[in-house]
C-alpha cells in the first residue's frame, strides 16, 4: 500500500491542466488557457538576441548560476522595477521560476499544517494548490468590481484561533475575475493591514498589460505605497508578458523573509533557466520590452472588446459578465445557481472550451460561474466560440424550466 503525505492526500486535479489537451485539438476554440496566443511571442527578436550573444554569455547560458538570479538580469530588473516606484534598494530580488514558485516558496517559509490563508474568491488556481498543498487552512473572501470586501476581510482578520498568517491577492487584471482594484480600495487595505500582524503576498502577473494608458496609474503596486510597516511580497512573471515558456518570475521581499526564501528556492530548483535568464535580460537591455507591451496592448485589448460584444449579442438574459480594462479574462456568472460543468459538457461536444467556476473557488464549491480568456484565441474564432457557449446555456436553462 501506497503511503503518501499529508499534503499529497490534500491535492485535487486541475480542471485547467485537464482541459489543456482538449485546447490542443485543431477543431477546438479555446477559451481555457490563460497564455498569449502562439503567433504573438516576439520570436523575431528572441532568434536576433540570440545571433548576437557572444560565445562566451551562450556558455554562460548552459551552465548552473547563483540561486537568486543571473546577476545581469537581476541588475536590469532592479531598474525596471525602480522606474515603476518599487523600493527595491530596501529589499531583496529573486528570479524564480515563474511567479507560480515565487508564491510556492512564500507559501513554504510561512505555512505550517493548519495555518489559516485568507485568499480571494474567486482565486488563482496555482495559488491554491500550493497553499493546499502546505496543508493551510483557506480563508476565502468575496470580491466586486473594485477588489476584495474589505468588511468581509476585516471580520477574518479578526478571528484568532488560528490568527491568519498570510493574505494573498491579485488587484491587477485578476486571475480569473479580471477585475482592476482602484486607488481607494489599495489605499483602503494598507490601513487596515497595517495594524495586523500578517504578510501580505502580492501577486501582479498582468499589470502591464492595460488597455487604456489612462488605467496605469491603477496598477501602481501596492508595494510602492507601503510606508514598510508591513511586510509585502511582491511577485511578477514574464510568463505573459513575453512567454511562459521562459518560465521566469520574480520575487521582491524585506530582506529577513527573502533569506528564507532563498534557502527554499535552493532546495527547489538550485537555480531557475540560465538560458532563459540571459534571453529575458537582452530584451530588457535593448529595450523591446516596453515596444512589444505597447502592441500586445492593443492586440490584447481589440481581443477583450470582440468578445464582450459577441456575449452581448449572444448570451441568453440573466447572466452578468466582467469588463476587462486589461489582461486576459473575462468573468461570468449564471442565473440560478446552474451548474457551469454541465455547460462545459456541451459546450466540448461541439467545439469550444472553458473553465467552471468552483476550479477558482478555494473550497471547491461555487460552480455557477465561468472564466473565459481572450488572449489565446484568434479574433475571428472568438464569435463563434461564443455562441457555441451561449447555445450550451440556453439549452440548460431550457432544461432547468
Amino acid at each position: 500500500m501506497l503511503r503518501f503525505s499529508a499534503s499529497a492526500a490534500s491535492m485535487r486535479s486541475s480542471a485547467i491542466r485537464e482541459l489543456m489537451s482538449l485546447a490542443t485539438r485543431p477543431d477546438m476554440i479555446s477559451f481555457a488557457g490563460g497564455m498569449p496566443g502562439n503567433n504573438l511571442f516576439p520570436v523575431a527578436e528572441m532568434d536576433e538576441i540570440y545571433n548576437k550573444l557572444s560565445l562566451e554569455v551562450k556558455r554562460i547560458g548552459f551552465q548552473y548560476g547563483p540561486t537568486t538570479g543571473y546577476p545581469p538580469l537581476l541588475e536590469a530588473l532592479q531598474d525596471y522595477l525602480r522606474q515603476k516606484g518599487m523600493p527595491v534598494d530596501s529589499n531583496n530580488l529573486i528570479i524564480t521560476t515563474g511567479s507560480l514558485q515565487a508564491i510556492n516558496i512564500v507559501a513554504k517559509v510561512f505555512i505550517d499544517p493548519n495555518d489559516r490563508v485568507i485568499l480571494e474568491n474567486p482565486a488563482f488556481i496555482g495559488a491554491i494548490s500550493a497553499f493546499k498543498s502546505y496543508q493551510a487552512a483557506l480563508d476565502p473572501i468575496p470580491i466586486d468590481d473594485d477588489g476584495i470586501i474589505l468588511t468581509e476581510l476585516q471580520a477574518a482578520l479578526q478571528k484568532k484561533k488560528p490568527k491568519a498568517k498570510l493574505l494573498y491577492i491579485t488587484p491587477y487584471f485578476h486571475n480569473p475575475a479580471g477585475i482592476l482594484y482602484n486607488a481607494q480600495r489599495k489605499t483602503d487595505l494598507l490601513e487596515l493591514l497595517k495594524k495586523e500582524d500578517i504578510v501580505l503576498l502580492e501577486d501582479d502577473a498582468y499589470g502591464e498589460l492595460y488597455f487604456n494608458a489612462a488605467d496605469k496609474e491603477l496598477t501602481r503596486p501596492m508595494k510602492t505605497m507601503n510606508s514598510g510597516a508591513l511586510p509585502i511580497c511582491y511577485t511578477s512573471s514574464f510568463s505573459k508578458y513575453i512567454g511562459p515558456g521562459l518560465r521566469l518570475g520574480w520575487l521582491l521581499a524585506p530582506p529577513e523573509i527573502a533569506e528564507k526564501c532563498e534557502l527554499a528556492k535552493q532546495s527547489f530548483d538550485a537555480c531557475s533557466s540560465t538560458f532563459t535568464q540571459v534571453l529575458a535580460h537582452e530584451f530588457l537591455v535593448q529595450n523591446k520590452m516596453q515596444a512589444y507591451l505597447e502592441k500586445m496592448r492593443v492586440i490584447y485589448a481589440r481581443r477583450a472588446h470582440t468578445m464582450l460584444n459577441a456575449l452581448q449579442e449572444n448570451m441568453p438574459e440573466g447572466l452578468t459578465w466582467t469588463k476587462p480594462r486589461g489582461g486576459f479574462y473575462i468573468w461570468v456568472s449564471l442565473p440560478d445557481k446552474m451548474d457551469s460543468t454541465e455547460i462545459l459538457k456541451k459546450s466540448i461536444a461541439n467545439g469550444a472550451v472553458f473553465v467552471i467556476g468552483s476550479t477558482f473557488d478555494p473550497l471547491g464549491v461555487k460552480n455557477d460561474c465561468l472564466r473565459l480568456a481572450f488572449s489565446h484565441t484568434p479574433e475571428e474564432q472568438i464569435e463563434k466560440g461564443i455562441k457555441i457557449i451561449a447555445e450550451a446555456l440556453k439549452q440548460q436553462m431550457v432544461k432547468k424550466k
